[in-house]
């Protein structure tokens, strides 16, 4: 086994992490060492690790270097909600009031009463379609929202959370735009420009994106149930039926962002960092708090965890997957990517992967890099 040259930034109190990243690479079995991936830690605000290593595809003809952009699938789930902070930040949403009042589509079935933050931590009992419908309903907003809006909750709002794997980026992405006037992605770049980070990837840019290697077994969701099987098992619960240039294109900021690593743990550091990036404040400290606070807690209807749900992201809390701090919070993507912030250390860091695994969340390379930065803080 040949394993990767690695390179990047790595001081020598955080030798225990380029030790750990080597070992993703050494532990992989015969044939899967051969991937890229990069895992990238800020500190107060400032990148202090950011390695890089492997393949960015099957065949080893592209190194995984410095530009390489990954999907992380629902790791952007992290940006899509700090986005949805950010039109709270400025007064254009409340977490307390109903998407209804905004958005009065919405309102239709049962859903007159589900607050922003009851949606933002998906409560709002729409993981997916009730009826079949066909994969390429993804690729038309108008027609899968509609859909959506005229959809009865698969549960009482407000009751549990069922998470909504893709629904969640029409349904936040929409509210945003209806009250920001710009798509997601739009904000993105506008918003946190110099950032390599991208709902909606222009074709021009298709050439630097790593090739995934999908995982070897099913994740293991548990008893199957009606609210599983429309997030996760029908035929029209993801995007189909178009080749993936059309599926990079669309704007579906719950699972196609590409980015990097390091860009990932840079935007997190509005949340690690007392709402600040680059010097700009982002977040007020008010806002911050109501973005992170616990909004419910149980068994989850659709993920097989109990999770204490933010905003929009997975609190620490019971998880311990972003590390020992329990008010850390994040998000976690198809394969084993993720993306996490803990104020309380400052810290925020990503790490994205071409050999995706099984695990929903918490996928142990992940695990054991984030402990390993904790060891050397």
């Amino acid at each position: 086994m040949t394993l990767p040259d690695i390179h990047g930034l790595c001081p020598p109190r955080f030798a225990a992490v380029k030790d750990a990243f080597a070992a993703n690479f050494s532990d992989a079995p015969e044939g899967l060492n051969e991937q890229g991936a990069r895992f990238s830690v800020c500190v107060g605000g400032e990148v202090v690790i950011d390695l890089w290593g492997g393949w960015a595809d099957a065949a080893k003809t592209r190194p995984f270097v410095e530009d390489t952009l990954t999907p992380v699938f629902s790791t952007g789930k992290a940006v899509m909600m700090l986005l949805i902070a950010t039109c709270v930040e400025r007064g254009l949403l409340d977490y307390e009031r109903p998407v209804a009042s905004y958005w009065p589509a919405f309102g239709q079935a049962g859903k007159a009463q589900v607050t922003v933050g009851q949606l933002m931590s998906h409560q709002a009992g729409l993981p997916g379609f009730d009826t079949s419908v066909e994969p390429s309903i993804w690729f038309d907003r108008e027609a899968a929202l509609a859909r959506l809006c005229e959809q009865a909750p698969m549960w009482v709002p407000g009751t549990a959370s069922g998470y909504h794997p893709i629904t969640i980026g029409l349904l936040a992405g929409e509210l945003f735009r209806l009250v920001d006037g710009r798509t997601m992605g739009t904000a993105l770049r506008e918003d946190f420009a110099g950032l390599d980070l991208w709902i909606g990837l222009p074709e021009a840019e298709h050439g630097r994106v790593a090739q995934m290697r999908k995982p070897a077994a099913a994740p293991d969701l548990g008893t199957i149930d009606e609210v599983k099987r429309a997030a996760f098992l029908d035929t029209g619960s993801a995007p189909g039926g178009r080749g993936s240039a059309e599926w990079r294109t669309m704007e579906l900021p719950s699972a196609n962002l590409h980015g990097t690593a390091k860009d990932l743990a840079r935007i997190m550091a509005v949340i690690a960092n007392s709402g600040v990036l680059d010097g700009r404040t982002v977040l007020s400290p008010g806002v911050r708090a109501e973005m992170l606070r616990e909004r419910i807690h149980g068994r989850d209807r659709v993920l097989p965890f109990d999770i204490s749900w933010a905003a929009g992201l997975m609190r620490n809390e019971g998880l311990h997957i972003f590390g020992p701090n329990p008010t850390a919070a994040g998000h976690c993507g198809w394969g084993g990517s993720c993306a996490f912030a803990d104020p309380d250390a400052r810290v925020s860091g990503a790490y994205v992967m071409t050999r995706q695994s099984s695990h929903l969340i918490g996928d142990p390379r992940a695990v054991r890099l984030v402990e390993a930065v904790y060891g050397g803080l």
